[in-house]
């Protein structure tokens, strides 16, 4: 078996990053941290998660993202899934975060995206059913 651990993340300011991932997982905690260096660059780092994944963040960033409307390579988006989709985008509007755009229409499925604060689109998807034929279809 295989599963997802961790995702790692170059960020311009880890408690900027940490106030809107806090808002979708307010059950995760700061795992460690320290510092060091990137190829020469300084840098701190933390992980953000509980027992099985996490986040790791550096803030090392001293660019801007990708722009998510080209076609540069690059990471496009990276996406969650919650049992209540409406109470994680409630907690994210009292961080000050906005939805950036609304998800395609599906009956088995509500989703919306999300930039966090250094530009990496996130995805939140609460399905509204367990069968997965269901889930996984999409119209073409």
């Amino acid at each position: 078996m295989v599963h997802l651990e961790h995702v790692n993340l170059v960020v311009r300011d880890i408690p900027m990053s940490l106030s809107f991932y806090q808002a979708v997982f307010p059950h995760w905690q700061i795992r460690g941290g320290g510092e060091g260096e990137w190829y020469g660059k300084p840098r701190k780092w933390l992980h953000f998660g509980d027992n099985y994944q996490y986040l790791a963040l550096s803030d090392h960033g001293d660019s801007d993202n990708r722009d998510l409307t080209g076609s540069q390579v690059g990471l496009a988006h990276f996406a969650f899934v919650t049992d209540n989709l409406q109470r994680l985008i409630e907690r994210l509007d009292q961080a000050g975060f906005r939805p950036y755009k609304d998800g395609a229409e599906s009956p088995h499925r509500k989703n919306v995206y999300f930039l966090d604060p250094d530009g990496f689109e996130v995805e939140f998807v609460e399905y509204l059913t367990d069968l997965p034929d269901e889930r996984n279809h999409y119209d073409i």
